[in-house]
């Protein structure tokens, strides 16, 4: 329980120091924060990739998608979401799609996809966001470039 705990905070702790790395962006929809980061994925620890069964390697990539919903009194809440998107490089085709699944690290849930990069080559990510089933799902577009770190 003790060691799930640590590797939860262990990835949740990268992906908030993803900034330095990659700017943590996000999208505000209404009341509803929808934050979203990509980073390589050589740089999770190794425990925490094994943990979530996430691939390692300095070709692939992890996408990060969660919502906020901002509340009365100025704080956030976790919602659930669900998320389909492509990805692709700029100038190219539709891209190819993004296989989300959910990840759950205490009190936050997150869709997480794994992806292939290409070199120095800017990638596009066409984003929708479900996190009310009564409305439309929010779209999000965004323009990362990747490196490869031999």
């Amino acid at each position: 329980m003790i060691q799930r705990f640590l590797t939860g905070l262990a990835l949740g702790g990268l992906l908030l120091l993803a900034p330095p790395l990659q700017a943590q962006q996000f999208e505000q929809v209404g009341d509803y924060q929808i934050h979203y980061s990509a980073v390589n994925t050589s740089f999770l620890p190794r425990e925490v990739a094994e943990e979530h069964r996430i691939q390692r390697s300095p070709v692939m990539a992890l996408l990060n998608v969660s919502v906020l919903e901002e509340q009365e009194d100025g704080t956030t809440r976790v919602v659930p979401a669900t998320v389909n998107g492509r990805v692709g490089e700029l100038g190219g085709a539709n891209g190819e799609p993004l296989a989300f699944r959910t990840l759950r690290s205490g009190d936050s849930v997150s869709q997480i996809a794994v992806f292939r990069i290409h070199e120095d080559a800017p990638m596009r990510f066409d984003l929708e966001v479900r996190y009310d089933r009564n409305s439309e799902p929010a779209e999000v577009s965004f323009i990362q470039r990747f490196y490869i770190d031999r």
